[in-house]
């Protein structure tokens, strides 16, 4: 019988796989235990400095690892099972791909002399994440694994993706000497300075312009202060991608909100008049909807997004770098009027907001909702968004402080709420987490609410419960087909809660709801509130 490396054994592959990703920094692991992948979850149940976080579904795994890199800029770790395991990673780690979040995944394989047709949990696993990963291999040849994973950290930091590793379990097994293994060299981050060339076209560009708006997006989220620097030097509003949203407090005098089809009037319209956009780490996504007539400085560390957009100015760099540098070469301007018109154009946005947050109307609207949220949550609180009509009312409707958020974008899928929720906590013991999800995402993981249970995570998850695929039904509106396959048969979300071993808050009148929230906040233990909403956007 083989010893473990704790009676005595020599290391194994899996022991210091582990032990090098700690050496890392990187300790928390999300996934579910099988037979290919038991040497590995051995070793990180040995690893005094490992964490492995058992979810209820794979999807969960990959959505919160995604999550855990979008709330914080590190790297957690996804261990699963061949096959099965393997495949239910696929939304979440697509998640990763599409926003660009560095998640690391580390798959079993079937031992090597059962490889082959009829292998029992066996695919094709370097071809199934090749369209996924920056970095995609199968570990054949024990004294390859560290060099391989070293490699496959570095292209998912780098390379800011998904990188996966497959380890048939024989090799997991097999022993190594560390000291005797080849690495390459992983960086912990990576920051571009732009040339001076393209410091000094962006600030003639923008000294060129007289009406120029920024455009702050998800890679300057970190960057505030340099953003809003540039802002007061150039006397500029800052309109933002949704997914910026709250980079700096909705009451700053120079933050006009989000651009697109769930932004602010004012945002459109100082978009409309300007006469260049600089845009921040923003990508030009169609739901941004930047008008392509309007010429651009386009600042950003991914060089295959200059160009994206017409440009003024292509600015290859990190914003944190690169804005600082801009700012020093323009020359600061006098507000012509332009902060004191969006000052009142905001007071009015927000008396709209207010009136319409129904604080009488049952069954209870999204935008009242919204206000409470706005109004109870810490201002330091993080919020995991998922994707559903309650994403289109906190796009509209939440008015951000110095909350931080976190969704999925680009792919926009359902389910990304309560594993956001659980990562963030996870890096964050002691803030305020809240999920803010609608039925039909937060059903389709409710599983993993025994998960933040399990782990003493204590979240706050708001379901806007209005019974059916709201979105989806206005989708259905507009493009003037019959409501078709959206109502759902719901279960008591609170009373699953209870039975879960959290706490359950049913709320179904709005004078219920804020002390719903501040006791749900305050209980240290993870709360459902399941709130009873109206489906309808608009009568």
């Amino acid at each position: 019988m083989t010893k473990t490396p704790s009676e005595g054994a020599a290391m194994t592959v899996a022991d210091v796989l582990v032990s090098e990703l700690a050496a890392w920094g990187i300790t928390l692991y999300f996934g579910i235990p099988g037979a290919s992948s038991l040497p590995l979850v051995d070793a990180v149940r040995r690893n005094p400095d490992a964490r492995y976080i058992v979810v209820r579904h794979e999807q969960t795994a990959a959505l919160a690892a995604s999550a855990y890199n979008k709330f914080t800029g590190k790297v957690a770790v996804c261990l699963t099972i061949a096959g099965p395991g393997a495949t239910n990673l696929a939304t979440g780690l697509y998640d990763a791909k599409e926003d660009r979040a560095s998640v690391l995944a580390l798959s079993g394989q079937v031992q090597a002399q059962y490889a082959g047709p009829g292998g029992v949990q066996e695919i094709d696993q370097d071809a199934f994440f090749r369209p996924i990963a920056v970095f995609n291999n199968t570990v054949a040849d024990p004294s390859t694994a560290v060099k391989l994973l070293t490699r496959a950290l570095r292209y998912a930091i780098v390379g800011r993706g998904v990188a996966q590793l497959s380890i048939p379990n024989d090799i997991q097994r097999a022993p190594l000497e560390p000291a005797y293994c080849e690495r390459e060299t992983c960086l912990s981050e990576v920051t571009t300075a732009p040339t001076e060339e393209a410091v000094r076209a962006a600030a003639e560009a923008i000294d060129g312009a007289e009406r120029p708006v920024i455009l702050a997006g998800f890679g300057a989220v970190r960057e505030a202060g340099a953003v809003l620097d540039l802002a007061e030097t150039l006397r500029a509003p800052i309109v933002t991608t949704f997914r910026a949203k709250g980079i700096l407090p909705d009451e700053n005098e120079w933050v006009a909100g989000v651009h697109g089809p769930l932004g602010t009037p004012h945002a459109r319209e100082l978009v409309e008049e300007s006469d260049l956009v600089i845009a921040c780490g923003a990508s030009f996504s169609d739901f941004t909807g930047i008008p392509t007539e309007k010429r651009a400085v386009h600042i950003d560390i991914d060089p295959l997004q200059l160009g994206k957009h017409p440009l003024a100015a292509g600015v290859y760099g990190d914003c944190a770098v690169a804005v600082p540098m801009i700012r020093e070469r323009v020359r600061p301007r006098e507000d012509t009027g332009r902060g004191k018109w969006l000052m009142e154009r905001k007071r009015e946005w927000f008396r709209l907001l207010d009136r319409e947050a129904d604080p009488e109307a049952v069954p209870i609207r999204p935008p009242y909702i919204m206000k409470v949220l706005s109004e109870t949550l810490p201002e330091d609180a993080l919020i995991s968004l998922d994707v559903g009509e309650n994403q289109w009312w906190f796009g509209r409707n939440f008015r951000m402080k110095r909350q931080r958020f976190a969704m999925s974008g680009y792919l926009g899928t359902m389910g990304f709420g309560l594993p956001g929720a659980i990562a963030a906590k996870l890096a964050y013991p002691d803030a305020t987490v809240v999920c803010i999800t609608g039925d039909g995402g937060f059903s389709m993981v409710m599983a993993d609410f025994v998960t933040a249970v399990r782990y003493d995570l204590p979240i706050v998850v708001a379901v806007l419960n209005n019974h059916q695929y709201a979105m989806i039904r206005e989708e259905q509106r507009e493009a003037n087909y019959p409501p078709y396959g959206v109502e759902l048969t719901n279960p008591d979300f609170a009373a699953y809660a209870e039975a879960c071993g959290g706490a359950g808050i049913r709320v179904a009148r709005p004078q219920e709801l804020p002390d719903a929230v501040i006791r749900a906040v305050r209980m240290n233990r993870p709360v459902v509130i399941d709130i009873e909403t109206d489906p309808v956007r608009f009568a």
